[in-house]
């Protein structure tokens, strides 16, 4: 299974319980990345708390992340998120 995690309101709310989500998922073999809508530019928050501990952090860049992970040939599982209208819809500035 490969969940995605979304950052901002979501992880940001509770890392520690995100934090053994991911774990114990990743043990069971299921690969996590981490999906925000950010650009990559703002992504130095993110990096530091999830490189090495997710299988892959995305930036979508404020593009709906559904269609974007699927131009990557990436397909989602469970999307984890607080504001799930952005699996779908791109964000406007």
């Amino acid at each position: 299974m490969r969940p995605a995690l979304d950052f901002d309101g979501t992880y940001t709310e509770d890392p520690e319980l995100w934090d053994g989500f991911i774990a114990a998922a990743r043990s069971r073999g299921h690969e996590v990345l981490c999906v925000t809508m950010r650009h990559e530019h703002e992504g130095a928050r993110v990096r530091s708390r999830l490189e090495g501990r997710v299988d892959a952090i995305v930036y979508t860049g404020r593009k709906a992340k559904r269609p974007f992970l699927e131009g990557l040939g990436l397909a989602i599982d469970v999307w984890v998120d607080d504001s799930p209208h952005w699996v779908n819809e791109d964000a406007t500035d």
